[in-house]
């Protein structure tokens, strides 16, 4: 399978500050990955399907198929860089890909999102940690001990 080289402004993380260690490391899930695109391929095939059958398709399994194939190609292709994705947590701030360093005390919310952690600051800037195995316990260990 193809491999997506990291470039190099998203491939690499913010570097921890002076006396800064990491508390907790948030690593992109493969079983959420796939499950995540598993469900996408449901729906959106029977949204397909559906939607042939109301033009009068004879073959309204194309859409299906169709959407399937094309979804599990693009998730094949991809998961090479979406897994790769880590968040670290320091005492001090939320370390992410791409060189993102968001500080702790402006993390105003961190709520689970389908399989992924939404974190709101108080600016109103919006980070997504995906593809986690367990969002709850993600976006509780981002807001404890602040």
């Amino acid at each position: 399978m193809a491999r997506i080289e990291p470039d190099s402004i998203m491939g690499h993380a913010a570097p921890l500050g002076e006396g800064e260690t990491v508390v907790a490391e948030f690593r992109a899930d493969r079983l959420a990955y796939w499950r995540g695109h598993l469900i996408l391929a449901v729906v959106l095939g029977a949204a397909a399907g559906l939607f042939l059958v109301w033009q009068g398709n004879p073959y309204p399994v194309a859409g299906p198929s169709g959407a399937a194939i094309a979804i599990f190609a693009r998730a094949a292709f991809l998961a090479s860089e979406a897994l790769t994705e880590v968040w670290r947590l320091t005492e001090r701030r939320l370390l992410g890909p791409g060189g993102r360093a968001i500080p702790r005390a402006q993390i105003r919310e961190a709520r689970p999102f389908l399989g992924a952690v939404q974190v709101t600051t108080t600016t109103g800037d919006r980070h997504l940690i995906k593809y986690q195995a367990d969002p709850a316990a993600t976006a509780a260990r981002i807001l404890g001990g602040r």
